[in-house]
């Protein structure tokens, strides 16, 4: 593998697609929930956070899973990747069905003591259903991983495509009741989410099955539990899976500050999440390019190609990002008239997106460099990144929600905290090149 932007772009654009889908179901759910009413559009702000502390924890274990298919794959031994795969499969299946447990038995006491006692109900009995397609998206991440790292993402699109047709068809009919079926307003969003990835679960798992590359890798010949290569998987994917889940928990814990501060703040804050969604399109497809290239690198000994990679890949990213924060900030009415919501929505978010723009640019640059650190396999660090930016993060967001109200711009104004510093303690970590595994080797000027 080379680290020229043709390599970089080949990885990235198909990855970028694939994110695009799952994000555009998102959206979807939001727009449609906007027109049922802006209850329920603020309603989804706080379920949607809850169970994406639960899907960054895949995002975690599948991350982990790249990192070892890469370095497998980097080295010449994809004879281990049928192993691999089996493994995280176990895993998966292991963990989402805790998530579900914890969901239906520990969530509602959290819950019914911290959000608004008029909206627990309805957000309760959404997320009792939402979390039914856990091991759905999980079982999907662990094939998305494998055709990542065995540079066959061209794939991906394949289950993407099926997830988002499903999901806006059911999101319509079942929300509202449409072509014979129920009518089941909120908790509709919640089954068609479901079914759109019980779908793509089965369309990926088809193309593993039906395109060669069961037979080409023996995938799924096995399933004994092999304990040396699940020691390995988990000593890289656990402090991945913690440090997306406290960074998606200090989130759930804005949303549950913003709760106080009325209908419109709720929505407008789930409409900024779908902003950082779309951004994150562009962001996290090239992150997860820079996690497998820079694992690569390292199986293969090039560690001098390391930075330049990640900056090469950091230009893409902030590129794409400034096209899209642009957009946002020069045409913000057009895009919030997608969720037929009044003025005076539309008046209070416009002050919110400005602020945001510059963090996504932020958010950027620093994702692609945490997932250098995290190519490199000290994951560990990126966990200690992880604990000291959302420590700054509740501590600006404490003082500027609950001390020092000042408006709900001002409040998300945190994102430039976090990821200021995100961006610097990767940065610093990587150019130190204590991760190195051959210490002193200079870095080949980029050409």
């Amino acid at each position: 593998m080379d680290v020229s932007h043709k390599q970089i772009l080949s990885i990235a654009l198909p990855i970028t697609l694939s994110i695009l889908i799952p994000q555009v179901n998102w959206l979807t759910n939001a727009i449609f929930l906007g027109q049922l009413s802006t209850e329920a559009l603020a309603n989804a702000g706080i379920t949607g956070v809850f169970y994406l502390i639960f899907a960054v924890a895949g995002n975690g274990l599948n991350a982990g899973m790249q990192n070892v298919f890469s370095r497998e794959a980097g080295a010449g031994k994809t004879s281990r990747f049928s192993i691999i795969l089996s493994q995280g499969i176990i895993i998966s299946l292991v963990f989402s069905t805790a998530c579900i447990l914890f969901t239906w038995l520990v969530a509602p006491t959290i819950l019914s003591r911290a959000t608004d006692p008029l909206s627990y109900k309805l957000e309760m009995s959404f997320l009792r259903i939402r979390i039914i397609g856990l091991p759905f998206l999980f079982l999907f991440q662990m094939g998305n991983a494998f055709l990542i790292s065995s540079l066959n993402s061209r794939w991906l699109l394949v289950g993407f495509i099926t997830e988002t047709v499903t999901n806006i068809l059911f999101d319509y009919v079942l929300i509202f009741g449409k072509a014979g079926f129920p009518q089941m307003g909120f908790n509709g969003a919640a089954w068609a989410s479901v079914i759109a990835e019980f779908l793509s679960m089965i369309s990926i798992w088809l193309v593993l099955l039906s395109t060669g590359l069961r037979k080409e890798y023996k995938l799924l010949h096995r399933f004994s539990y092999n304990p040396i290569t699940t020691g390995k998987i988990l000593n890289i994917s656990l402090p991945l899976v913690l440090q997306y889940i406290m960074s998606v928990s200090t989130w759930f814990i804005f949303f549950l500050l913003i709760e106080a501060r009325g209908i419109i703040a709720k929505a407008i804050s789930n409409t900024m999440r779908n902003v950082f969604g779309l951004a994150g399109v562009f962001v996290w497809s090239f992150a997860s390019t820079c996690n497998t290239i820079v694992s690569n690198l390292m199986g293969q000994h090039r560690e001098e190609m390391v930075l330049i990679a990640i900056k090469r890949i950091m230009y893409w990213s902030l590129g794409c990002s400034l096209v899209l924060a642009s957009l946002l900030n020069i045409f913000p009415h057009y895009f919030f008239s997608l969720f037929g919501q009044p003025e005076e929505f539309v008046q209070t978010a416009i002050p919110v997106i400005r602020v945001v723009g510059p963090g996504i640019l932020l958010m950027s640059m620093a994702n692609v460099w945490l997932n250098g650190v995290t190519g490199t396999g000290k994951t560990r660090v990126n966990l200690v990144i992880e604990f000291v930016a959302i420590s700054l993060y509740m501590g600006y967001t404490w003082y500027f929600m609950k001390l020092h109200y000042v408006s709900l711009a001002v409040a998300w104004s945190n994102e430039f905290v976090y990821w200021s510093a995100i961006f610097l303690m990767s940065f610093l970590y990587l150019k130190k090149g204590k991760w190195r595994t051959s210490p002193g080797v200079p870095n080949e000027k980029n050409p």
